[in-house]
């Protein structure tokens, strides 16, 4: 039995049609700064991607449109990150020379540092 979790692809829509209708959408007044207008027009939306469980809210422009369009491009941005699969890292190892060349510096410092001691105290 495996306690990992298995990471399931979700197919993204090619278009913002399709995908608006995997999606439910609800509107509601956006609230802040913006007097009579905000209070009164319902522009801010909340898509609700129904296989993947994802919101997003939307409530920065004046217009309802603006923000259905803001929310499909969030949702599709953050539906691609869930897609994201990292290449695999293949492990390399470090080579003679670059140990050598470490090892020179590492003697190098070591004389340095010990030319910053005083002349007296190497015992």
């Amino acid at each position: 039995m495996s306690y990992f979790k298995t990471k399931v692809m979700i197919k993204i829509p090619e278009t913002d049609d399709e995908l608006l209708r995997e999606c439910e959408v609800e509107t509601m007044r956006a609230g802040g700064p913006g007097g009579q207008h905000v209070n009164k027009t319902e522009s801010a939306i909340r898509l609700r991607h129904l296989p993947s469980e994802i919101v997003v809210v939307c409530r920065a422009q004046r217009s309802q449109h603006r923000n259905k369009a803001d929310c499909l491009r969030r949702l599709r941005e953050k539906l691609e990150k869930l897609n994201f699969v990292p290449e695999k890292r293949v492990p390399t190892k470090v080579s003679r020379a670059a140990k050598e060349r470490k090892l020179k510096e590492k003697v190098k410092h070591s004389e340095l540092k010990r030319l910053r001691s005083k002349p007296g105290a190497d015992d």
